[in-house]
């Protein structure tokens, strides 16, 4: 039933058809996988996550809804980006980190989020029908267009499908208002929120690729939004703390490790683009200045499989999956190889684990590839009967190998 509510920042009347405890258990399901499919948690430096976390959390303590479950973590993508979902779950990318100065650009990022999750902006543009709560949205693993290339099922969507909706202009001042306030009480200088806004309207005005596919999607920049954190400063005085001595200590091995994403990065669009040979001297490159991250020996995997090197890949997405057993996307590779070399025990663990974290139609697709090689009818019909209602080659292909089994 369509009920009214009060904004908890705002103080604004708003329509509120989601519950509170809807919204909590929205954000508390699908920030795994929403992680998940944003590159997974960056955990070769998991004091970095903690530096982040204390400083979204002095924040948080002073927001307008102090009491949400607040988290923070910091994802392991070049892309920058970064964004909350309903209930206060908040992420940003190694790739935005890398371009802030201090920590006071830090805590206007992390405002920012703030206030879009205390003030439900994420629930509002989901009853604004902006959103598709039950569905699939696309989400693309591969090198090139082959059967890597799945879908994200049902709720598992959903995460990915916030995340990318762009706030209005309106959603973006208030954040934008607000998260100043916030840097204030939590005694930084607001300064950082208008040199961050001035930063990023340059970059989008250069069309810099990486912020258009990353933060500008969800979060367009503006002049007037530069202007109106310019009156907000001016309002509440520039000076407070800036803690660039200690975000330069928190940031020195991301930083150190820069080249080694840069490597991996030039080895995916190589690879993208069909240079195999060349992708792998990059990918290489990258194993070589840090051989602890499971991202590049997935990667390695991934090009060796293109190659027709089954067993190599094997051993690269063991490798992967072995320094970061819960991601999905490695599990889902390790047993999509497994199922080509005909190890079908190995591929049902694998994608079965993978389904556990982010559920794919290509993964459940496979899985009734395996059942029927194991002579489990059942188990194969609700696996394709599953995949066939993702849409697309692999719905297809499923509908084909149900009818075959039911006919």
């Amino acid at each position: 039933m369509a009920g009214c509510s009060v904004n908890p920042v705002t103080g604004e009347k708003q329509l509120s058809l989601i519950p509170e405890s809807q919204e909590l258990s929205i954000g508390a399901e699908q920030y795994t996988p929403t992680q998940q499919t944003q590159g997974g948690q960056f955990y070769l430096d998991p004091d970095l996550t903690v530096y982040v976390r204390e400083v979204g959390q002095k924040l948080a303590r002073v927001s307008d809804r102090p009491d949400l479950p607040y988290e923070f973590v910091v994802l392991n993508s070049s892309v920058p980006n970064a964004w909350a979902l309903p209930g206060g779950k908040i992420a940003i990318n190694r790739g935005l980190l890398t371009e802030l100065e201090d920590e006071a650009q830090l805590a206007s990022v992390l405002g920012h989020e703030i206030v879009h999750a205390a003030a439900r902006h994420s629930v509002q543009r989901m009853q604004q029908g902006m959103l598709i709560s039950a569905g699939v949205a696309g989400l693309g693993f591969a090198l090139s267009d082959n059967e890597w290339t799945g879908l994200l099922m049902g709720g598992a969507a959903l995460g990915a499908q916030i995340i990318q909706a762009q706030y209005s202009q309106g959603d973006e001042l208030e954040s934008d208002r607000y998260g100043i306030e916030y840097m204030v009480e939590a005694g930084y200088d607001p300064q950082a929120a208008v040199e961050l806004q001035e930063l990023f309207v340059k970059l989008s005005e250069g069309r810099q690729s990486s912020f258009i596919d990353g933060l500008f999607a969800s979060h367009p920049p503006s002049q007037k939004r530069v202007a109106e954190n310019r009156k907000l400063v001016q309002k509440y005085g520039a000076g407070g703390y800036r803690g660039k001595d200690v975000y330069d200590r928190k940031l020195a091995k991301v930083r150190k490790l820069k080249p080694a994403y840069d490597a991996h990065d030039e080895a995916l669009k190589l690879a993208s683009e069909g240079d195999m040979e060349a992708a792998l001297a990059k990918i290489n490159e990258a194993i070589r200045i840090e051989p602890d991250e499971a991202l590049f020996f997935s990667l390695r995997g991934r090009i060796y499989e293109t190659q027709e090197k089954k067993a190599k890949a094997e051993a690269d997405f063991e490798k992967a999956v072995s320094l970061y057993p819960e991601m999905f996307s490695y599990r889902l590779h390790n047993g999509l190889n497994a199922l080509s070399r005909n190890k079908l025990d190995k591929a049902r663990t694998n994608l079965t684990k993978a389904n556990e974290v982010v559920p794919t139609s290509i993964a459940f697709l496979r899985l009734g590839d395996v059942a029927v090689k194991q002579n489990r009818r059942d188990d194969a019909i609700r696996y394709y009967q599953t995949a066939a209602e993702a849409g697309g080659a692999v719905a297809e292909e499923a509908k084909r190998k149900l009818a075959n089994l039911t006919q």
